[in-house]
């Protein structure tokens, strides 16, 4: 109680000590270091300028980590580590302009090193270009869901069943069991067909033609009767016959079914025309191929030609 009592009273003596020894004694340590260069450009590497960089590298991980669960939180767990390598990406981002900033903010010069660095971000930039729209396009692929795992889509002329979508690539497994990469850039930059975005019923064609004078009813009947129990032509919607034009060597007619096979659809075209042939040939209805008719006029003999003078 006593010794209270005279700290109380002593109290203008407590705060120098606290002032001009125990906090000196801290700064001076906190400025224990060594100095690397010479001159306006020597950089003071000290205790404290450690411990700042290192609170604020760990300040910074903490809100990546915060920032990446609040992203990520209503993703599925596969789309989840597909961005593990982006959070890498930018963590290090992070640190780097903490590094600079905690420098800058100690008093190190760091027009050097901002210098340097922007030259190599320029030229990496320029070199990875297309890396990173590709990276990109991933991020939007898995934002927006515009594309999943067993969707049919068609990419320069290929048609193919999307396999695996990462951050760079989406792989799909085309109609003739190959693997085609393709880099995500183009699902943001070009024309895609998906043809199960919205559900997996498509509409397919088979579309022929037939000779001049041919009972177009008869033509329609038997169309139709080429997808009775085809297998994956769906009874609803019902399939159904369009006489199309008058073409130049034929009667144009396409005939319309609904599946939910588009990826096997070229088996089930070639089940049907292989139908429609043997029922054209029973009932006598040709299918014309293209004629051309050609007129030869011979060269008149003009006056003074002859061939006698």
């Amino acid at each position: 109680m006593v010794a209270i009592l005279i700290m109380i009273q002593d109290k203008p003596n407590l705060e120098k000590v606290i002032e001009h020894d125990i906090w000196r004694s801290i700064k001076e340590f906190l400025e224990l270091g060594i100095e690397l260069g010479k001159g306006d450009k020597a950089i003071h590497l000290t205790i404290g300028l450690i411990l700042l960089l290192a609170v604020a590298l760990f300040l910074a991980n903490i809100s990546m980590k915060w920032m990446r669960s609040l992203i990520t939180r209503k993703m599925s767990t596969d789309d989840k580590l597909k961005f593990a390598s982006v959070f890498q990406f930018v963590k290090y981002m992070i640190y780097l302009v903490v590094v600079l900033l905690t420098m800058s903010a100690a008093n190190v010069d760091i027009t050097i090193m901002i210098t340097a660095s922007a030259a190599l971000f320029v030229g990496l930039g320029l070199a990875l270009q297309e890396l990173f729209q590709d990276v990109i396009g991933g991020i939007m692929i898995i934002l927006d869901k515009s594309l999943h795992v067993g969707d049919i889509v068609e990419v320069d002329g290929k048609v193919g069943r999307v396999m695996e979508i990462k951050l760079r690539t989406t792989r799909s497994l085309t109609r003739d069991d190959k693997v085609v990469i393709i880099p995500n850039h183009k699902f943001i930059s070009d024309v895609i067909y998906n043809y199960t975005q919205n559900h997996r019923t498509t509409r397919e064609c088979v579309k022929l033609g037939v000779a001049y004078g041919s009972d177009v009813q008869l033509v329609t009947k038997l169309l139709l009767s080429c997808l009775e129990d085809q297998k994956d032509i769906l009874k609803s919607p019902k399939p159904f016959v369009l006489f199309e034009d008058f073409g130049d060597s034929a009667l144009q007619f396409g005939v319309y079914y609904y599946t939910t096979n588009s990826y096997g659809d070229p088996r089930i075209k070639s089940d049907i025309r292989y139908r429609i042939d043997s029922l054209f040939r029973k009932n006598k209805i040709s299918i014309p191929f293209p004629q051309r008719d050609i007129h030869f006029y011979p060269n008149p003999i003009l006056p003074g030609n002859d061939q006698g003078n």
